[in-house]
C-alpha cells in the first residue's frame, strides 16, 4: 500500500508514522518544516515563551517562598527566544528521526493532487510526480489576513510574527481575546508590556464556561492586563511614527507601540488540486469528510484544520491516526464527544464536554459541583490558590457531562474527566476513586463530591 501525505503538521506526521507502522510505503510532502504550525509557529513556541514568562513572574515572588535574591530580576527576551528556537529545533529533528526510523520518505516542496492516485510536487529541484494508492490531505491553516489591518510584520503583527519579535514591546494592542490573544496577552503582560485587549464578544475566551471567563478576567485585571474594550470592533488602523493607532466602534482612539491581531484562521485549501480532483468543500472552504476522515473521492482522506472540525493539534493527530488506519484497510471512526481543550494563560484553563451555557441553550438539565483551589493544601504549598474546578453532571443518571478547570496545571488535570466523559462514568465513580494527597487533582474528586453536596473540604451551605 502506497500512502502519500500532504503536510507534516500534527495531523500529517502522525498519519504518516501510523501508516508506516501498519506496513505502508509512505511519502510525506511538506513545503516548509515538519511539525507544521503547532510545532513551529503555535503550540510549542508559545508554550516555551509562556514557561519563561511564568517563571519570571515567580522569580519576582521568591521572597514569599523564603528565597532571598539581590536585585530585581530582568527578562532577557533574546535568551528566551533562543531557548524557544532550540526547543523547536529539537522537536523538528525528533520528527525527522522518527521518519527515518520508520522508513517514511520526506519530499520537500508544495504538493498538489492531479488525480486520486497522483500527486505533483513542485520543489527547489523541479517537479516530481508521485504515484500513490491513497492520499491524506493535512495542509493546515494560517492566521487570517483581514483587510482592516495593515499587516507589516513589524508594527501590525499576526501570531506568526509575534513569535519572531526582537524585543518586548512597551505597549501592545491585542485584537481578539480568544485563546491566542489571551495567551499572548498573558505572556507579554508578564514580561512588562502594557497590554490593551479589544474583543467583539462580551467576555474573554467566550467558548469557555462563563465562570471561567470571569476568573480569567479578574486575574488579568490584577496583573494590569486591560480588557476594558468588550463588545468592541476595530474599524480602522493607522501606523504612524509614534506607533499604531486603532479606531474603535466605541469612537475611541487607542495607541500602542505594536498591535497583535488574533482573530481567526484561514484554511490552506488553495492550489492543492481540490477542484481538479472533484473534492467537495463546505461553505467555509473546509474539506468535507465523514467520520472515517474520507472525502467524497475514493482513496482521498483529509484531517486537521482543513476539515474545519476542531482546530486543535491533538484533534488533528487523532484524525490522522483514524485516516491512516482506514487508508491501510481498517475501519475506525472519529469520536468528538470528549475532546479536551486548554488555554495556556496564567492561570491555565482546561475543559471537556458541555459548558453550562451550552446546556441551557440545548435545554439539557445539569447539576454542578464546584471546588476552589484555595481549599487545597497543595495549592497553598506551591503558591497557586487562584482557580476552581467545576463539574457538570446529568441530575438523573449522575453521568459526567462536562468539566472545567481554571488554575495551575489545569491542562494536565483535565484528562481524568475526559476519560470519565468518554466512557460514561458517573461523578460518584470519580469521587469514590482515591486521589493522592496532597495534589491539585484532589480538587477534581472534591468537585465531583460537591455535585451531591458532599465535598469534605467545603463549608456547609447556609
Amino acid at each position: 500500500m502506497r500512502v502519500t501525505v500532504l503536510g507534516a503538521g500534527p495531523g500529517g506526521y502522525v498519519a504518516a508514522l501510523k501508516a508506516a507502522q501498519l506496513g505502508a510505503e509512505v511519502t510525506v510532502v511538506e513545503a516548509a518544516e515538519v511539525g507544521g504550525v503547532c510545532l513551529n509557529r503555535g503550540c510549542i513556541p508559545t508554550k516555551a515563551l509562556a514557561a519563561s514568562a511564568e517563571l519570571f513572574m515567580k522569580t519576582k515572588e521568591l521572597n514569599k517562598f523564603g528565597i532571598d535574591i539581590s536585585g530585581e530580576p530582568v527578562p532577557n527576551f533574546g535568551a528566551m527566544m533562543d531557548r524557544k528556537n532550540k526547543i523547536v529545533d529539537t522537536q523538528v529533528k525528533g520528527i525527522k528521526g522518527l521518519f527515518k526510523s520508520w522508513g517514511v520518505r520526506l519530499v520537500e516542496g508544495r504538493g498538489k493532487l492531479v488525480g486520486a492516485n497522483k500527486v505533483e510536487v513542485t520543489g527547489k529541484d523541479g517537479v516530481e510526480t508521485i504515484e500513490t494508492d491513497k492520499v491524506i490531505i493535512c495542509t493546515g491553516s494560517r492566521p487570517a489576513r483581514i483587510p482592516t489591518f495593515p499587516f507589516d510584520g513589524k508594527n501590525v503583527l499576526s501570531s506568526d510574527d509575534a513569535l519572531n519579535m526582537d524585543g518586548i514591546p512597551q505597549s501592545m494592542i491585542i485584537v481578539g481575546a480568544g485563546v491566542i490573544g489571551c495567551e499572548f496577552g498573558s505572556i507579554f503582560g508578564a514580561l512588562g508590556a502594557d497590554i490593551t485587549m479589544v474583543e467583539m464578544m462580551d467576555r474573554a475566551v467566550a467558548t469557555e464556561d462563563v465562570e471561567v471567563s470571569d476568573l480569567l478576567e479578574r486575574e488579568f485585571k490584577k496583573r494590569k492586563i486591560k480588557l476594558t474594550h468588550k463588545k468592541t470592533k476595530i474599524e480602522k488602523v493607522e501606523v504612524r511614527e509614534d506607533g499604531v493607532h486603532a479606531f474603535t466602534s466605541e469612537g475611541l482612539e487607542l495607541t500602542a507601540q505594536k498591535m497583535l491581531v488574533s482573530i481567526g484562521r484561514s484554511l490552506n485549501v488553495e492550489n492543492i488540486g481540490l477542484e481538479e480532483t472533484g473534492i467537495e468543500k463546505g461553505k467555509r472552504g473546509e474539506i468535507l469528510v465523514n467520520d472515517k476522515m474520507e472525502t467524497n473521492v475514493a482513496g482521498v482522506y483529509a484531517v486537521g484544520d482543513v476539515t474545519g472540525k476542531m482546530l486543535l493539534a491533538h484533534v488533528a493527530s487523532k484524525q490522522g491516526i483514524i485516516a491512516a488506519v482506514n487508508a491501510c484497510g481498517g475501519n475506525q471512526t472519529m469520536d468528538y464527544s470528549a475532546v479536551p481543550a486548554a488555554v495556556f494563560t496564567v492561570p491555565e484553563i482546561a475543559s471537556v464536554g458541555l459548558r453550562e451555557f451550552q446546556a441551557e441553550a440545548k435545554g439539557i438539565k445539569v447539576k454542578a459541583g464546584r471546588f476552589q483551589y484555595r481549599a487545597l493544601g497543595k495549592a497553598h504549598a506551591i503558591g497557586e490558590i487562584a482557580g476552581f474546578i467545576k463539574i457538570l453532571a446529568d441530575p438523573e443518571t449522575d453521568r459526567v457531562l462536562g468539566a472545567h478547570i481554571v488554575g495551575a496545571h489545569a491542562s494536565d488535570m483535565i484528562h481524568e474527566m475526559a476519560v470519565a466523559l468518554r466512557h460514561g462514568l458517573t461523578v460518584r465513580q470519580v469521587a469514590d476513586t482515591i486521589h493522592t494527597h496532597p495534589t491539585l487533582s484532589e480538587g477534581v474528586m472534591e468537585a465531583c463530591e460537591a455535585v451531591h453536596g458532599e465535598a469534605i473540604h467545603s463549608p456547609k451551605e447556609k
